[in-house]
């Protein structure tokens, strides 16, 4: 007798296979529209190139003539995509003028001397200028090879020289101090990777941190009790508070200048050390975590990542390397003009964006005295005056302006903030606020809207129609005029293989098109981000269910249609060190796509990879159905407990839309814990009907595709279903 199927839209894996009965129990690549689950749509590569590093934020705004422009950050470049065609605007830190080339026979490596001191560390960008002297010399290296060329920083031997790896090797005439360039010097931004260690892991027997930040000594440290202050190379990587190890002397400080990467306050030769003098261009290793020798540590150890807060003020694309200085960029103006600082505006800060309509400039984690990045306060908010982003007095806070000053008290670390369609929504490791603009006198009102509710990562919270949601410690969350927990029948299988150490890279986009929220995470075991949970909320309110799949699609950042007519994202690859525009890259490639765009992924050339999707329900069995006496009456019901034998005869398929085949399989069992044997048929839209014997106590339906130019949407699938006896 046939015998129609129906599921439950939305994913359970809160259950067993068998306890999710009725429902499905898991996917990859699909989504569920009007109740039914479908294929999620391909991905096409925009413009031709693969950026350096991985992208960590991405930014859609169009300028006065309407020319649309996306901004994308990586962890070593600040590009901007329009036409087509991608547009290095990284802002200077500084140039090195005068600078020579030695190279050594067969080898790749390439040392560059400069003058003064360079402040570089090993991963950043350099890129040489006015390169002369360089060809004369007979070597495989010409002017050509340097000049308006970018590399990454291979390593920094001293403060005077770092070194370069190029693509050949030296095979002519070794330089010697040869020629002359300058080189203009990148911001430096930060790791590709969150990497970090808790518990005895951070401290064992040499009582020290796995992974700890290194820096060198820019200037030289004398043998006197009464010099406390440590200049390094950069001291960006070094936490506000600690204790440094040069050679063989230990050192604590109180105060870390960003600005001047200036170490102070401290003491000399502590944990029992000698005094010492120290040239400059000598290791300096943060020991803030270490531990006594075979002592146990309960510290947590983390590397910041290397991010970007992107927004736009106006025609100014607004740029925030993460607990860094701020800049902006006119897309007014030329796409050969690089990002600069924005004058007089705080220089160490966790987040920064643009308060509409009101049009103030707000920084969270920001700096007590803007200039000095030793003051930073993670829980500290400043915003400019009104309608002013830069000048001397723009962020001073007097009676006649706008510009104040906030520092929140739930929570130790402002993590990330929202704007949304009322309220700016601030959200601490422990809260939620609101940031509401009054007007003067106060400009702004601040309100505690929930607790225990704290953001996971910076990046991990989105706003649509209204409504703010996040991903918390604590599960998910949102809030829509009251704090609400999320029911959710996925929590257990996301929070149990979530690799929590790298939360500042889970990214949450929205996908308005299909009315999804996606979080993409690291799954335990991985430092990059290779899983997605999404939630719908369309479909949701639609069905009165929470309704949550999970998949693989790996997105480290993602952009919304508004800009451009379908939603853009971004993928990584750690591997692939093939960037177009750094030699010596090591540090991964992202590629730029559209998504939502045919049924495959598409790549630069036209190179198609075939996305692979399915669909699983979970097991269901037979009964018959009985009068209250107790009497068979024959109709078979598929929410029986499993008493009779199940013999499928034929299915009759049901697409809503096909393209190229689909795979029906039947898993089979005949109990819940062994091994499901799994029948397949391949089905085009010729199929009326499958024939099959298949027998066994409860089946799951799957449905799959496995080639490129497939596509499909699932309607009402039928069985022929009889029982076939109690014993299997």
């Amino acid at each position: 007798m046939l015998q129609k199927l129906g599921f439950l839209p939305g994913f359970n894996k809160q259950v067993s296979q068998l306890g999710a009965e009725g429902q499905w129990s898991g996917g990859d690549n699909v989504r569920f529209r009007y109740g039914t689950p479908e294929k999620i749509g391909g991905w096409d590569q925009l413009g031709s190139d693969k950026l350096t590093g991985a992208t960590r934020a991405l930014h859609h705004w169009d300028d006065n003539a309407g020319i649309k422009y996306a901004a994308l950050g990586t962890n070593r470049i600040l590009y901007v995509y329009s036409g087509g065609v991608y547009y290095d605007i990284h802002p200077i830190r500084t140039t090195l003028t005068g600078c020579t080339f030695t190279s050594t026979s067969s080898e790749k490596t390439v040392t560059v001397t400069s003058s003064g001191t360079n402040g570089l560390t090993d991963g950043d960008i350099v890129k040489f200028d006015a390169v002369s002297g360089v060809t004369a010399v007979g070597s495989t290296y010409t002017d050509a090879s340097f000049e308006d060329n970018k590399f990454m920083v291979a390593s920094v031997p001293t403060a005077t020289t770092f070194t370069i790896t190029m693509d050949d090797a030296e095979a002519g005439t070794p330089l010697s101090a040869s020629g002359s360039a300058s080189v203009l010097c990148y911001y430096s931004v930060g790791p590709s990777k969150q990497l970090g260690g808790y518990g005895w892991g951070t401290g064992s027997w040499s009582g020290t941190a796995a992974g700890p930040a290194t820096t060198t000594l820019a200037t030289t440290l004398a043998d006197s009790a009464l010099v406390t202050d440590v200049v390094l190379t950069s001291s960006a990587a070094f936490p506000s508070t600690g204790e440094i190890r040069i050679g063989t002397e230990d050192i604590s400080f109180t105060a870390n200048d960003t600005t001047t990467n200036t170490l102070s306050g401290g003491s000399r030769a502590v944990n029992g050390t000698t005094r010492a003098a120290h040239t400059a261009g000598v290791t300096v290793t943060n020991i803030s975590d270490y531990v006594a020798w075979g002592d146990p540590s309960s510290a947590d150890f983390t590397i910041d990542p290397g991010l970007w807060v992107l927004d736009n003020y106006g025609t100014k694309l607004i740029a925030l390397i993460y607990n860094g200085k701020c800049f902006e960029w006119d897309a007014a103006g030329s796409t050969s003009t690089r990002a600069t600082v924005i004058a007089d505006a705080p220089t160490a800060s966790r987040h920064v964006l643009v308060s509409t309509p009101d049009r103030h400039l707000v920084f969270f984690g920001t700096e007590t005295t803007v200039g000095s990045g030793g003051t930073q306060d993670d829980m500290f908010i400043r915003w400019s005056n009104q309608e002013e982003i830069t000048g001397t007095d723009s962020y001073t806070v007097t009676a006649t302006n706008t510009a104040g000053t906030q520092r929140l008290a739930a929570g130790s670390v402002i993590m990330g903030a929202k704007r949304g369609r009322d309220a700016i929504y601030v959200w601490t490791d422990t809260s939620l606020f609101l940031m509401r603009f009054v007007g003067q006198p106060f400009t702004f009102s601040f309100e505690q809207a929930g607790t225990n509710c704290g953001l996971l990562g910076k990046n991990a919270c989105v706003e649509v129609d209204g409504t703010s949601y996040w991903m918390s410690e604590n599960g998910f969350f949102m809030y829509d005029g009251q704090l609400k927990s999320m029911p959710c029948l996925v929590e257990d299988y996301v929070y149990d293989s979530l690799n929590a150490t790298p939360k500042d890279l889970i990214n949450c986009g929205l996908n308005n098109l299909f009315g999804e929220i996606q979080w993409f995470y690291c799954s335990a075991g991985s430092d990059v981000v290779d899983r997605v949970v999404t939630y719908s909320y369309v479909e949701s309110k639609m069905y009165k269910r929470p309704i949550w799949t999970t998949g693989s699609l790996d997105r480290t950042a993602w952009a919304d249609s508004a800009v451009f007519d379908k939603p853009h994202a971004c993928n990584y690859n750690a591997t692939d060190h093939a960037s177009f525009d750094v030699t010596g890259n090591t540090d991964g490639t992202t590629i730029y796509y559209e998504q939502e765009t045919g049924t495959d992924q598409v790549d630069a050339g036209g190179v198609v990879t075939a996305i692979t999707s399915h669909v699983l329900s979970g097991d269901f069995d037979i009964t018959q159905k009985r009068s209250q006496q107790g009497q068979v009456i024959g109709m078979p019901d598929l929410r029986g407990d499993g008493e009779y034998i199940m013999k499928i005869r034929r299915f009759i398929p049901d697409f809503i839309n096909q393209t190229g085949n689909t795979q029906v399989s039947l898993l089979t069992k005949n109990f819940p814990n062994e091994s499901a044997v799994t029948t397949s048929f391949t089905i085009t839209s010729a199929n009326d009907k499958i024939d099959t014997r298949v027998r066994a106590r409860s089946i799951a339906l799957k449905i799959a595709n496995t080639a490129s130019a497939e596509d499909w949407k699932l309607g009402t699938f039928r069985l022929d279903i009889q029982p076939d006896g109690r014993r299997g």
